[in-house]
């Protein structure tokens, strides 16, 4: 028989998005104490950021997870099951067990599923056969192990067109690959060729301009507007789709880091809150749901035209909470956010290009230094410094 859950606030989704939007929520008002639930299903909570840094063997694939019973915040409630089906009509979402959650509002922060089956023969192969990617806890470590045994021959390294999750890190791995060769010494007889469904290295100017001089530089044949469609990994080879032409073309490789693409979870997809492409619709400065008026939505999840990053939702955070916590009171909305985002595309071992921008691709840079020049500093903020802050401070609603 199905289970009933009554609660003020319900939080479908607990990764960074969720997480650090409940622990603000008890934080800022804590009267809502116990009466805000997180629904997922998962044991554990991974700090994604790290896998770039893990897959180039700069860091401990064990240093980017937790338990999640020890990220819950205190006076919020966990209900560790799967969100199926949203009925806002009803202000209802019910779960894949069966339990139907009664909410006053709701805040959407599911993240975006990882499509590994839409490259065909990718499942089949993964960390296997010189295939690795950082998209996953359990194959990063292979990514290591393809770059730290490599002896030379073609290295591919894919983007798809999708959105993804931190638009920069599939570039960000061949740099530090590209690094590994010329320390390894087979650079000399190495071609790295970056396959992106995108049409340039990056989206914002001042940005691109750096990581342009950085494929000069490293030697690295780019080829844009094509999608990895297949991998064969007895035979190793790899076939693209140009896609303005729909042509595809095969390249061999000894070793290919692969970003599947990625999208909105069916069970989102599917919902009346998503819009026409899947996404959740939410107005992109009130973060509010464009129809629904007690929903949000946050994070990779929702329709924002910005890059799906963990410090856009540092900034997203803020003003869910805070516009939740008006419309609760009845007063007016009043916080906005502006599209902020940031990518440390880290360009090799020490050196990092800090870019951060707005939604019209305007720098909004947090230092008083030059942020598009290669810096060790930064890079040392992306290792060292942005863990601590994410599990100490953003986790805790802290910042």
């Amino acid at each position: 028989m199905a289970t009933m859950f009554q609660t003020t606030v319900a939080v479908v989704g607990a990764g960074s998005a969720g997480i650090s939007i409940a622990a603000r929520l008890v934080r800022k008002a804590p009267s809502l104490k116990d009466k805000v639930v997180i629904i997922d299903p998962s044991d554990k909570h991974y700090y994604q950021p790290l896998w770039t840094l893990v897959g180039g063997g700069a860091a401990d694939v064990e240093d980017s997870v937790r338990d999640q019973e020890t990220l819950i915040p205190e006076g919020v409630k966990w209900l560790k099951e799967s969100a199926e089906k949203f009925l806002p009509e009803k202000n209802t979402v019910m779960t894949k067990e069966g339990t139907r959650v009664l909410y006053e509002y709701l805040v959407v922060a599911t993240g975006v599923e990882i499509y590994w089956d839409k490259i065909k023969g990718l499942k089949e192969t993964i960390g296997k056969n010189g295939v690795c990617s950082n998209y996953s806890y359990q194959y990063v470590q292979s990514t290591w192990e393809n770059i730290r045994n490599f002896n030379g021959g073609t290295a591919i390294f894919t983007q798809p067109s999708t959105q993804v999750k931190c638009g920069g890190a599939p570039q960000k791995i061949m740099y530090l690959a590209d690094d590994y060769f010329r320390q390894s010494g087979v650079r000399d007889n190495t071609k790295i060729i970056f396959a992106s469904g995108l049409p340039n290295i990056f989206a914002v100017k001042r940005y691109a301009d750096t990581l342009e001089k950085v494929i000069e530089r490293k030697g690295i044949e780019t080829k844009y507007r094509v999608d990895l469609v297949e991998i064969d990994g007895n035979r190793k080879k790899a076939a693209f789709q140009h896609l303005d032409t729909n042509e595809t073309f095969t390249l061999n490789y000894d070793m290919i880091h692969v970003t599947p693409p990625m999208g909105p979870h069916e069970f989102i997809a599917k919902s009346p809150i998503a819009d026409q492409d899947g996404w959740v619709d939410v107005d992109q400065y009130t973060l509010r749901h464009k129809k629904y008026k007690n929903i949000f939505g946050a994070g990779d999840c929702t329709n924002l035209p910005t890059s799906k990053t963990g410090a856009a939702i540092r900034k997203q955070a803020p003003v869910v909470v805070e516009n939740l916590l008006a419309l609760m009171n009845g007063k007016e909305m009043r916080a906005k956010y502006d599209g902020y985002t940031s990518c440390p595309l880290v360009t090799g071992y020490n050196k990092l290009v800090l870019a951060e921008f707005d939604y019209n691709k305007n720098p909004q840079e947090s230092f008083p230094i030059d942020q598009s020049k290669e810096r060790m500093s930064m890079y040392l903020m992306k290792k060292n410094l942005l863990p601590i802050m994410y599990w100490n401070g953003m986790l805790k609603g802290l910042m």
